[in-house]
């Protein structure tokens, strides 16, 4: 039995899966985020947007990413410009996926560690699904994932705990017995609802709050940490 940031017992044998963030918890995409964005912005003849402001927009899907970057930068009309805009960005991204991101230390190992541990392994994101999939296959984690689900995968995005119910089913595994690993409050307030234990990592973005001060099971500073 391995104590989690001095919080709580993780036993291996209360555990029969995990349902595992993408971004900020196993792959740093704030470049691609960035990179895909400010091309996007350029496109629209708008100005550019700073890395850091945008680590404080991400994880709650593309929509809401692209509505918060338009009314950041000034956009006249938000409404009016999205269209244009998730198809500029659309482009970017898929050209560019993978290239401005790396996987955090620790995430292979600590994920290899879970499967030798016999968990089965589920990644859930609210990224959009085509843009998940290659970003995983890239970074050499695609194989480590029985099932990938994206944010539009599902009728609702986390922190709604549909998506982790429906992953849950997927997988054949109850909730109380399948772990959530996340960076974010997303990822905490919809494996609550859903009865899954949660684990976060202190790296990721969380809307750019400090992640101790949410309601989790516990925090790791590497996945390894879970071995």
């Amino acid at each position: 039995m391995a104590m989690i940031a001095n919080l709580i017992p993780l036993n291996p044998t209360h555990l029969d899966a995990a349902i595992v963030d993408l971004d900020g918890t196993m792959v740093n995409t704030l470049g691609d985020f960035a990179e895909a964005l400010n091309r996007m912005l350029a496109d629209l003849q708008l100005p550019a947007i700073a890395p850091q402001a945008i680590e404080n927009m991400v994880g709650k899907g593309s929509e809401h990413l692209i509505r918060s970057v338009l009314a950041h930068v000034g956009a006249a009309d938000v409404d009016a410009a999205y269209d244009q805009a998730w198809t500029r960005y659309e482009h970017h991204y898929l050209q560019l996926n993978g290239q401005f991101a790396d996987v955090y230390p620790g995430v292979l190992e600590g994920l290899q560690a879970l499967r030798a541990r016999g968990l089965r392994l589920a990644c859930l994101t609210n990224k959009p699904l085509s843009f998940a999939r290659p970003l995983l296959e890239q970074k050499g984690l695609a194989p480590l994932f029985e099932q990938v689900f994206g944010g539009d995968s599902f009728e609702r995005k986390k922190p709604d705990p549909l998506p982790l119910l429906k992953t849950c089913e997927a997988l054949g595994t109850s909730p109380a017995r399948t772990l959530m690993l996340g960076d974010s409050s997303n990822d905490a307030q919809a494996a609550r609802a859903a009865g899954c234990p949660v684990v976060l990592v202190s790296y990721g973005y969380n809307h750019g709050q400090p992640v101790r001060q949410v309601d989790a099971d516990g925090f790791v500073d590497a996945l390894t940490e879970l071995a």
